[in-house]
């Protein structure tokens, strides 16, 4: 779990997102509580439950982006869900409790990319005296010309000789291999041949079990092994992972991976409107959206579920729901899963100046992307401060006056801006390109002005 303040968590999120400061001190300060939490005592730590986090705020104005960025600081094991793919137990499809497998596969991830880490020095040594094995057979070595009478030649070889030969052999190779010089020798390596999957028809609801069943099926098919010829820098990054594979103690990676689940997973649940009912009280052919809150409850309250790798607590795992609300409310939840989101967070439209903002503060912003991608080309792009301005007002004025889609707006904006700058660049050689204000109005204000163009268009 990551050790930053609150204050340096906020300070890395405004490098890639704009404005929404309640929401970014939110999940800052849950993310440090979550430090403080595994430094409680054993007895105090049984009390403290997680604070789950409700982001609620119309669709692109950071909820996504804010989560996204935060998994990668977060040092914890992550994953981010759609809630609308989950159906009510009994009806087709993935039944809630497999977010909590997946989070289990995240923290395996994450725990054999450290423990990699730590045996990759042994894991490369011996590849290097496979690779050695493989260069340099046994019977490779030469016999030494025999000089002597033939009276001689009938006597034992001398093996002592022969050793340090082979020795003096492999130290040279070993060199070569060292300052890379063998990297295109051709070798050739035993490989095993992947066994095509085997598919498994489970009920409804059951895809751990068919996942087990399917490892079962694989594990009783034989293995096969081809011989191949390739390169020595392809057999290097196969026989590493030969040898990785080999080192893991995979019971020690899958007991701390779940270990790691119950004391510092996060989950983040997007779309959670989604599953609501209208408040209108209109009924909807998705039947099973009440369900998924249902069973959604007890996984947000605390419960174990069965995972291929042990059973998992989901007690003290942190919830992250966001969502914009549109034809719903946070209170169409039901009651006992609105009280599991204590904190409540409301994300705030974007106005003009946060669109000027996001074209040029963060860190791969729009236009820097622009800008790299055709430099590739030889196109030199330059935006001005009124040109910026220009793209900013045309987003914002499309997002009044018809679907209210947020910073993607920016992304459609751009696009059409630079179509056909993009088309030509290949064929028109070294070129700049100035982007002015009068060069945004001249490309878009046509279709700006055209409300019914600007629906489909923009």
């Amino acid at each position: 779990m990551s050790e930053m303040t609150p204050g340096q968590i906020v300070e890395q999120l405004n490098q890639y997102i704009v404005g929404q400061t309640a929401a970014k001190r939110a999940v800052a300060i849950a993310l440090r509580n979550r430090w403080r939490w595994l430094r409680l005592s054993d007895d105090m730590r049984r009390e403290v439950t997680p604070r789950n986090i409700l982001m609620i705020g119309p669709t692109g104005v950071g909820k996504t982006e804010i989560t996204r960025r935060l998994a990668s600081m977060t040092g914890a094991p992550f994953i981010k869900v759609e809630a609308t793919k989950y159906t009510e137990v009994g009806y087709y499809g993935r039944d809630v409790e497999s977010m909590i497998r997946d989070l289990v596969e995240a923290a395996i991830g994450m725990v054999r990319a450290s423990r990699r880490k730590e045996i990759e020095g042994e894991a490369q040594r011996k590849v290097e005296d496979r690779l050695l094995k493989l260069l340099v057979p046994l019977d490779s070595v030469p016999e030494p010309s025999s000089s002597e009478p033939d009276s001689d030649a009938e006597s034992p070889p001398d093996t002592d000789d022969i050793k340090a030969r082979r020795e003096r052999t492999m130290a040279k190779f070993r060199d070569m291999l060292k300052a890379g010089t063998l990297e295109e020798r051709q070798v050739e390596l035993s490989v095993e041949q992947k066994s095509s999957p085997v598919q498994v028809f489970t009920n409804m609801g059951m895809e751990q079990m068919d996942m087990d069943l399917q490892g079962m099926l694989e594990k009783m098919m034989p293995k096969q092994r081809n011989a191949r010829r390739m390169t020595v820098r392809e057999a290097r990054k196969i026989l590493l992972e030969q040898e990785v594979e080999g080192l893991l103690d995979k019971e020690s990676v899958n007991e701390e991976a779940v270990r790691l689940t119950e004391s510092s997973g996060m989950i983040f649940i997007d779309e959670i409107d989604k599953i609501c009912s209208s408040s209108e009280g209109t009924k909807s052919a998705d039947v099973s959206r009440q369900g998924v809150q249902r069973d959604l409850l007890p996984i947000v309250e605390g419960t174990t579920v069965n995972t291929r790798y042990g059973q998992v607590s989901t007690e003290k795992i942190m919830f992250i729901a966001a969502g914009a609300f549109h034809r719903s409310r946070p209170s169409d939840l039901m009651p006992e899963l609105q009280g599991r989101f204590p904190i409540r967070v409301e994300l705030q439209d974007l106005t003009r100046q946060d669109l000027v903002r996001i074209l040029t503060e963060p860190t791969g912003s729009l236009t820097r992307q622009y800008t790299e991608l055709l430099a590739v080309d030889g196109i030199t792009l330059e935006f001005t401060p009124d040109g910026i301005e220009s793209m900013a007002e045309v987003a914002w004025h499309v997002n009044q006056t018809t679907q209210n889609i947020g910073a993607r707006r920016l992304q459609t904006i751009i696009e059409r801006l630079l179509e056909d700058v993009s088309f030509e660049a290949p064929d028109c050689g070294p070129k700049t390109i100035v982007v002015t204000g009068d060069y945004v109005r001249g490309k878009l204000d046509d279709i700006r002005k055209d409300e019914d163009l600007s629906r489909f268009v923009l």
